[in-house]
């Protein structure tokens, strides 16, 4: 058989030919809507790798972007790696010395901004010496890929040559590098598609609200290039108006996100009393999706939510909640429990495994929790440059505790740091997430283990509720009283504003900075 190597540039030139015409809209900042299609995203890639040539970047070379998700990001997704170099998607939420420090670490040659993302880079500059370029994502990158023919033969090269590094978001100590390569991107950009994952078809239209800089807006901008499907960018506009607008006038039948993002989205349905169009599918990850939410969803709009679970390590891609003939025969409750309580099931490329603190394997019958380990084509070896990730084996420890079931589909009781012992007996801060945000006016709640003179540690939940909404310590004890033991009661409620990560999920680490001694004066 031929031995085609497995590229990304591949991708765009299989879109361009076999669905040219299929449409690409992106907002932008403070620019009117674009509109071009898959035909005009490569020969505007094709530009902008021959002005990349021209600027000196060659083959391992590094380029970052502080972008959003917009046409131009999407072309510098594929232009950058199809010469050969490696696109690095700093994050801007991060600190400005996070952000900096990736940039550094990365050793990049080019920075690609933002508009609104222009004062931070002037504050960025003097803490950035390697950066021979600065390229604004407006004009200045017009007149630069205009200069240009778009007459390029993209190059062939080894399949396992780099082409993206994203870093982790760096909640505890400095953010850590993944560097992905091709035939990673690739392998994961079919797989996402199948069936089991996604299940694209050329009629879909994706909006990817996972950002871009983030794990490749899990893989979706090459998902949609595969499939042939429409894509609709939002550019930095994630609140609930701007997505509705989106998602109702594009026609947008598939999107992803955190919850946070699906909150406000929702919020904003029930505030105006609009529909959702043509949305048929949420795909919501980065922390457990509130079975509330899901519920919603389903019975009042008709859109099935589906569970992702994946991280920054693995490209990324782990398990996805959808249904299996074997799990439909236990029966529609049974099942529609299943579906909404795990974050999903093992697809194709990703082994998974639970073990013991020992490594000993652990049975998949949904009761024994353990460490959650996964291996395979696009989970990570090593950290950027050469800090060892997984172990001789190829198992990477995710720092997950959770369960498997007979039927594959991983449920996530834990992160291993957040997991409470209290008394010797173990406290899921998820479950206890999960019971307190359904109560109703709750839009975020947050569990985390505090110090406790007798027990060691207790749950403290801190609460915030939607924007006009009165919510009581009384009525969320109410809510829970029937649906977690009797143990599991959170020691006191707090309402304040929950701080969330760069990546829109709770940070704890901060809540536990901030309430750690909450509890130390108890009996």
């Amino acid at each position: 058989m031929q031995d085609a190597p497995l590229q990304i540039s591949s991708i765009l030139t299989h879109a361009a030919r076999a669905h040219g015409g299929r449409e690409i809209v992106s907002k932008l900042v403070g620019e009117p809507l674009w509109r071009y299609d898959w035909a005009g995203c490569e020969r505007r890639s094709r530009q902008a790798a021959q002005a990349l040539t021209k600027l000196g970047i060659e083959s391992g070379d590094r380029v970052s972007s502080l972008a959003w998700n917009t046409h131009r990001h999407l072309e510098l997704f594929y232009a950058v790696p199809g010469i050969g170099a490696v696109l690095h998607t700093a994050n801007p939420r991060l600190s400005d010395e996070q952000i900096a420090f990736t940039i550094n670490h990365a050793g990049s040659r080019i920075l690609f901004f933002e508009a609104n993302l222009a004062e931070l880079v002037d504050r960025l500059k003097p803490l950035l010496p390697a950066i021979e370029d600065y390229i604004l994502l407006a004009d200045p990158y017009e007149q630069l890929i205009a200069a240009e023919d778009g007459v390029f033969d993209w190059p062939r090269f080894d399949e396992n040559a780099a082409a993206f590094l994203c870093y982790t978001s760096g909640t505890t100590g400095d953010p850590k590098g993944v560097l992905y390569s091709h035939r990673s991107i690739v392998l994961h950009g079919m797989a996402a598609g199948l069936s089991s994952a996604f299940g694209f078809s050329a009629f879909d239209t994706i909006m990817p609200c996972s950002s871009m800089y983030h794990a490749t807006a899990w893989g979706l901008p090459f998902t949609a290039a595969i499939n042939g499907c429409k894509l609709v960018l939002p550019c930095d506009r994630m609140d609930g108006a701007s997505l509705a607008e989106l998602i109702a006038g594009e026609g947008v039948t598939f999107s992803g996100g955190v919850p946070t993002i699906w909150t406000m989205y929702l919020s904003h349905l029930e505030n105006s009393g609009q529909g959702v169009g043509d949305l048929k599918r949420l795909v919501i990850g980065g922390s457990a999706v509130p079975r509330a939410m899901a519920e919603t969803f389903r019975e009042k709009y008709g859109v099935t939510v589906l569970q992702i679970w994946g991280m920054t390590e693995t490209n990324p891609l782990g398990v996805i909640s959808t249904p299996t003939p074997l799990l439909m025969a236990e029966g529609e409750d049974y099942a529609t429990e299943t579906i909404l309580t795990r974050q999903g099931r093992m697809q194709f490329g990703i082994e998974l495994r639970i073990v013991d603190d020992e490594g000993t394997s652990l049975a998949w019958d949904g009761e024994q929790a353990g460490k959650l380990q996964v291996r395979g084509p696009w989970v990570v070896d090593r950290y950027y440059p050469d800090l060892p990730a997984a172990d001789s084996d190829g198992w990477f420890d995710t720092g997950d505790i959770g369960t498997i079931d007979r039927f594959g589909f991983l449920r996530l009781t834990d992160r291993a740091k957040d997991v409470i012992k209290s008394g010797g007996e173990w406290i899921s801060s998820i479950d206890l997430e999960n019971a307190a945000v359904g109560c109703p006016g709750v839009r975020i709640a947050a569990v985390i283990g505090v110090y406790h003179p007798k027990w060691e540690e207790r749950p403290l939940l801190v609460i915030e509720a939607h924007e006009g909404e009165t919510v009581t310590a009384d009525a969320i004890r109410a809510h829970l009283e029937t649906r977690v033991v009797r143990w599991w009661m959170p020691d006191d409620i707090l309402f304040a504003t929950v701080p969330l990560t760069a990546t829109g999920k709770i940070d704890k680490k901060a809540l536990r900075d901030t309430y750690r001694d909450h509890l130390a004066a108890a009996g």
